[in-house]
């Protein structure tokens, strides 16, 4: 992908925070330590912070934070472990985790960048915490409502019909009628290791259907991993059988909370799984945002005018005086 900086941004200092409930969260710090601060929030959720993620940002100008939140990446303990309880795993918890973070560092304001469901944290952490929040970087917008489960989980169906028919016929025949999110978290909760497996599958390979409308699409390799299926299955379900954990339409009614914040949002007209009219709308109530649609790419990172424009966002927020510019190369 073009745009982004380098690889071999490597953190220079990392550890686990007792975050409490018996977690403990995986963070690192990448960059100038004496950069300004910004924070990276991944989607999923359960999909961890990976490398990639740090090379949306100047390094030599940003003090750059990931961090794995509940359950995920090296955070502990693993939701891919049938065993561990989701119950203290919340929109709430992740905000307060954040809060815990910032205050560990000695992080006064930080820049805030989300892509997917780590939009809907994004927002839903900047609402309760304005004044330590600079600006918001968001690309692939989410507010994970009830309409938008729906959405991805059935209607989609509309555009993808056999794909879509194996999903749901993954589910015991009397509840496919019902939420499918709600299904396959039963499903996963089994004591059967093999419904469990089964349900992680197809969950996943769904998964990679619903966001392949961008003609660049290739499968997430990291679906081929039992572990890492099993646990980011259980945590999509898990909060977007709770629609986020967030009352519906909370985070576009909250929207003047943010008010004077300056934002970037960064959206593709061929994000079908998560259609354009969610940042549109917050863009109409939120008039610190600039939205950029890119009209030929769809979810994630997945294409080079994605990323040049969430650098260039990056960039622009820039503290004065960092002038050097990303590598332009193109990046296999």
């Amino acid at each position: 992908m073009a745009g982004l900086y380098p690889a071999g941004i490597e953190p220079y200092e990392h550890g686990m925070l007792d975050v409490g409930d018996g977690n403990r969260v995986y963070w690192e710090t990448c960059g100038n330590p004496a950069g300004k601060p910004a924070l990276v929030l991944h989607g999923g959720p359960g999909s961890g912070a990976g490398p990639s993620w740090r090379r949306l940002f100047d390094p030599e100008a940003y003090r750059i934070v990931l961090f794995d939140q509940r359950g995920c990446g090296r955070s502990t303990p693993d939701a891919a472990d049938p065993l561990t309880s989701l119950d203290a795993n919340t929109t709430t918890h992740l905000i307060a985790d954040i809060e815990l973070l910032r205050r560990h560092l000695g992080v006064d304001k930080w820049l805030v960048l989300g892509g997917s469901w780590g939009v809907t944290l994004a927002l839903a952490y900047a609402q309760q915490h304005p004044g330590h929040v600079s600006e918001l970087v968001l690309f692939s917008v989410t507010n994970t409502t009830r309409r938008e489960v729906e959405w991805v989980t059935r209607d989609m169906g509309r555009i993808f019909p056999e794909e879509w028919a194996r999903f749901r016929d993954t589910v015991p025949e009397p509840e496919r009628d019902g939420s499918l999110a709600d299904a396959y978290a039963r499903m996963l909760g089994d004591p059967d290791p093999a419904v469990r497996e089964r349900a992680a599958r197809a969950w996943c390979r769904w998964e990679d259907v619903h966001v392949s409308t961008d003609p660049g699409h290739r499968p997430d390799p990291r679906f081929q991993d039992p572990r890492f299926r099993l646990r980011f299955a259980r945590l999509v379900t898990h909060y977007w059988r709770h629609a986020g954990f967030l009352e519906d339409g909370a985070l576009l009614r909250g929207a003047g909370k943010i008010a004077g914040i300056p934002g970037v949002m960064v959206h593709g007209r061929l994000d079908i799984s998560g259609p354009a009219d969610v940042a549109w709308r917050l863009a109409q109530v939120w008039p610190d945002a600039e939205l950029v649609l890119i009209g030929a790419e769809g979810h994630g990172l997945s294409g080079d005018a994605t990323t040049e424009a969430l650098v260039a966002a990056t960039d622009r927020f820039r503290p004065a005086g960092a002038t050097r510019q990303p590598s332009r190369r193109r990046v296999p």
